[in-house]
């Protein structure tokens, strides 16, 4: 029996992962999907890496997904003459225009809107909120003048937050546009939009990507702002699937909030059928140790038992020391506690009667009806891979397998929780087909004589149409 996790691992590519050897390990040991972080990738690196993955794909017969992850609007001050220390009651200044190097007296601010979107009394925070400060006064054009609140080492390039500032800039950069563009051409499986903050933002990068391809590439909104976790039911309404970036978020609001945020948020996407990323410090302390903290192992844990369709790991991969082991000890957390009672999924069945509500109703059944007669497996046959986002979406107890012959959907299937994708594009008659793909469950060890087996297809099966047909079969 393959003994195979169900809950995803995404992890960060960066300099500990460069070396092929090393990513075919991390693939082994049970990476799903590989995220390039665009705040910090070079075109030329990312296209050789890219290759790479795939090339690995046709070694080890995976299908690996990749995930580009635009930076978004990311605040920065600038580079800094000298070790600055800021204390509690000291002024200092932010300045837009010119970039010059700071010192104790003013920072360079690269956002230059700031000194007329500030107001006084709302706060700056710095370096994940280690800096605080206090607007004083604005010009309201290049100059914001500020106390501070919480000192410490004012570093060079520092990320900035304004928790209380409503910023005019667009969650889709220049930079990201041009980021995108590239992505695209690369065929990523996933597109992810950091500091999403209306359903808006989601529709200009969709526009992007329509005007590049004549393909979908599905798009997943980071969620790091107080605005997003507030307009949530809108923004979900125009994404494919949801992050739950924690670190950005546990600066932007009150940290003690972040665990229940994070609750609702997988909640809404699973209500939602659309697949759900915890990111950001799970297994911190693995960048530089060989064992994780309890704290870290029941973080990852509980993640999954909140029902996440993947687990995000950052800087352990990117620049960690042991790329190789955090995802070792991970899989092993994922597969210890995912078949525990614990995970639950919002039960409701499809009751919306929309064009697919048949498709909805059935994958519903299918997976509460495997659960009820202990099916091993459900295979379903999909084009497109919406029958995949709805089983997976119940979180049955059954192997999510599903064939498709459309190539460019394999991989991105990859990301959501429980599901194998095959290709196959032998499509001759229901019965030989649904014959077919039980041989191959079968023999790949999903399920073995004696096992029953749930089939969704769509009949007749050369027209390649909605699933329209649930059948139980009874493994030779």
């Amino acid at each position: 029996m393959p003994n195979q996790k169900k809950t995803k691992i995404v992890a960060t590519l960066g300099p500990a992962t460069a070396d092929r050897e090393v990513m075919k390990q991390m693939i082994i040991e049970g990476v799903n999907v590989f995220r390039v972080n665009f705040s910090h990738a070079n075109y030329e690196n990312v296209e050789k890496t890219i290759k790479v993955i795939r090339e690995l794909g046709k070694e080890l017969n995976t299908t690996t997904a990749i995930l580009a992850d635009l930076q978004g609007p990311k605040l920065r001050v600038g580079m800094m003459k000298e070790e600055v220390i800021v204390h509690p009651g000291d002024t200092i200044s932010f300045c837009t225009g010119e970039e010059f190097e700071g010192d104790s007296k003013k920072v360079y601010m690269n956002y230059d809107n700031f000194p007329k979107d500030v107001k006084k009394g709302e706060r700056v925070l710095l370096d994940d909120g280690k800096l605080m400060f206090e607007v004083l006064k604005t010009d309201g054009k290049s100059e914001v003048k500020t106390k501070v609140i919480q000192g410490g080492p004012l570093r060079s390039r520092k990320g900035v937050n304004l928790p209380n500032t409503n910023i005019s800039l667009p969650a889709l950069t220049q930079k990201d546009k041009n980021d995108a563009i590239f992505a695209i051409s690369q065929d990523v499986d996933w597109i992810a939009l950091s500091f999403v903050r209306h359903a808006e933002d989601l529709k200009e990068l969709q526009a992007l990507i329509e005007a590049h391809t004549e393909h979908k590439i599905p798009i997943i909104a980071k969620i790091e702002k107080p605005e997003a976790v507030a307009n949530i039911d809108k923004i979900v309404a125009y994404c494919d699937g949801l992050m739950v970036a924690r670190g950005d978020l546990g600066v932007e609001v009150p940290a003690e909030e972040v665990p229940l945020i994070q609750k609702n948020l997988v909640l809404t996407a699973k209500r939602a059928r659309i697949p759900v990323i915890i990111a950001t410090q799970m297994m911190e302390t693995m960048i530089t140790s060989l064992t994780p903290t309890r704290a870290e192992v029941n973080d990852v844990a509980n993640s999954v038992m909140d029902g996440a369709d993947a687990v995000m790991l950052s800087g352990e991969t990117s620049v960690g020391k042991y790329p190789i082991q955090v995802i070792q000890k991970m899989a092993n957390i994922c597969k210890q506690v995912e078949n525990s009672e614990l995970i639950h999924v919002p039960q409701e069945p499809p009751h919306v009667r929309t064009n697919r509500y048949i498709t909805k109703s059935i994958c519903y059944h299918a997976a509460t009806m495997a659960n009820e007669i202990d099916a091993k497996a459900i295979c379903t046959l999909t084009n497109s891979g919406y029958t995949a986002f709805q089983i997976s979406a119940w979180r049955p107890d059954a192997h999510i397998l599903v064939f498709t012959s459309n190539h460019r959907i394999l991989s991105r299937l990859n990301l959501l929780w429980g599901v194998k994708a095959f290709f196959y594009d032998k499509y001759v008659s229901t019965d030989e087909t649904v014959e077919d793909v039980n041989v191959i469950a079968r023999d790949r060890g999903f399920v073995k004589s004696g096992d029953y087996l749930i089939n969704l297809a769509a009949m007749p099966i050369v027209d390649k149409g909605m699933v329209n047909t649930l059948r139980v079969s009874l493994v030779k």
